[in-house]
């Protein structure tokens, strides 16, 4: 297939539309189910990018759920807790624990359940049938792997009524070195960023405190190679070989610290005993359980969902308010949270504000005239910050 023929572009006005190969050769891709769009196809080369650069770094399987040309979410194939199982609706799929494919598209999906409702899947490895049946039950849009097993395939061609988008790409495929788009029927073009992340980018370690242990050098990887695939400004939170909290495109670095900051917190908290002892209705579905925990856990909006009028359609017994103090207290006992910039912090606030979470590793690019400050305000923390020296901008 040398060129594949869209319904439309972004919008639905926006036609013709349609994806192919400048230099005529055949698409790297079979679409082996649906009809994939145009954002589906950004989402997908995106996220297969992704994966791939991720299994290279780290040789592990890993997965990413994207929505909207960002990941939600980017994971390492390790095997769940119990606690994680249950926190991210997967503790009743039998072979979880001998599936890594599966292990990390659980995590990746079950990090930000909200953002990832109706998302696109990438895997780097072979779709098997455990991970087939964790996607088979959740909102998604489609997939985008390098192969399927039969009966992977079967389960998920029976999504959505027979038309979810599943395709499989070539794992060999090397695009060209020079990318190309237009803006306004303008032509940009630059080298494509084959800037490689690994274990050496981080031996800049510029901080009082120089420890940054194996695990958390896994983190900071997975990290920075999701920032690399997320729309910029970006800020990346990440916990045992997963991101927990991406704050994406936001215009004030500060701001994507608080999103991302907020998102990890939320990921941290649904692992409480208090969010997983919830007394969820039988009759409530996934996703309304998902938008209950939110408010639950919002100072805001708690009371939406514990008021007299709401809390029996979805609780058998009404539970205790979760207060600020409680939530506060409970973060005061993480450590070992890692965080990725995709540019340097221009003032310590976004230290400040990563600390509240956990934060004890940080790698950004460095450059700032106040990397002084900076530096300054991570030894009062005791966080070890590494200098990279490279910026991960992506639009």
């Amino acid at each position: 297939m040398k060129e594949f023929e869209l319904k439309y572009g972004c919008n639905p006005n926006q036609k013709p539309s349609k994806i192919y190969l400048e230099n005529g050769e055949e698409l790297p891709i079979e679409i082996l189910n649906g009809r994939p769009g145009y954002i589906n196809f950004l989402d997908a080369f995106n996220s297969w990018q992704l994966v791939k650069e991720l299994k290279e770094a780290t040789g592990m399987p890993c997965a990413t759920s994207f929505k909207h040309v960002s990941p939600t979410s980017a994971a390492l194939g390790k095997p769940l807790s119990e606690n994680l199982k249950k926190a991210c609706f997967v503790d009743d799929i039998e072979g979880l624990d001998d599936s890594p494919i599966a292990c990390a598209y659980a995590r990746a999906r079950g990090t930000d359940r909200m953002s990832s409702f109706g998302d696109w899947i990438a895997l780097s490895d072979t779709c098997d049938a455990v991970t087939a049946t964790i996607i088979k039950r959740e909102v998604s849009d489609g997939i985008i792997a390098p192969d399927y097993t039969p009966e992977a395939l079967e389960i998920l061609k029976g999504k959505k009524k027979g038309n979810y988008n599943i395709v499989k790409i070539d794992p060999d495929y090397i695009p060209d070195p020079i990318e190309k788009k237009q803006v306004y029927g303008i032509t940009f073009q630059q080298g494509r960023n084959e800037f490689k992340i690994n274990r050496e980018l981080l031996s800049n370690v510029v901080t009082a405190n120089k420890e940054i242990p194996e695990d958390a050098i896994n983190d900071l990887i997975v990290s920075l190679i999701t920032l690399k695939y997320t729309q910029s400004n970006s800020v990346c939170f990440a916990y045992d070989g997963q991101a927990i909290g991406v704050g994406a495109g936001q215009q004030s670095r500060i701001h994507c610290t608080r999103l991302a900051g907020s998102k990890a917190d939320n990921w941290l908290l649904r692992q409480s005993d208090r969010v997983l002892n919830l007394p969820f209705l039988d009759t409530v579905g996934r996703a309304d359980r998902d938008n209950s925990v939110d408010l639950y856990l919002s100072d805001a909006d708690c009371g939406d969902v514990l008021d007299d009028g709401n809390w029996q359609r979805i609780f058998s017994e009404r539970p205790e308010p979760f207060t600020a103090e409680e939530k506060a207290a409970y973060l005061s006992t993480i450590t070992g949270v890692s965080l990725g910039s995709d540019a340097f912090f221009p003032f310590g606030d976004n230290v400040m504000r990563a600390n509240r979470s956990g934060v004890s590793y940080i790698a950004q690019p460095g450059g700032s005239v106040r990397d002084d400050l900076v530096i300054e305000t991570c030894d009062k923390c005791g966080i070890a910050m590494a200098f990279t020296g490279m910026r991960l901008f992506h639009h």
